[in-house]
């Protein structure tokens, strides 16, 4: 772990010398692979929740007190 923060801090320290048009880059670019790595995460949970559907796992309801019952189990 003391490897990845070292290489962290490298990657900060190296920012701050970039100039304003390359910080933005950077800026998108990250937003770019948030948003991506959002997608996968969003599709892995709904395979996960169509997966345990199909295995009759899943239960519904419109009852607020149900609900309630459901979470705390």
């Amino acid at each position: 772990m003391v490897s990845s923060i070292k290489t962290f801090n490298d990657v900060v320290e190296g920012i701050k010398h970039l100039s304003t048009d390359e910080k933005q880059e950077i800026q998108r670019l990250l937003l770019q692979y948030i948003r991506e790595e959002r997608r996968n995460e969003i599709y892995n949970n709904v395979k996960l929740a169509q997966v345990e559907q199909e295995k009759g796992k899943l239960r519904f309801s419109s009852d607020l007190n149900e609900l309630k019952q459901m979470l705390e189990e």
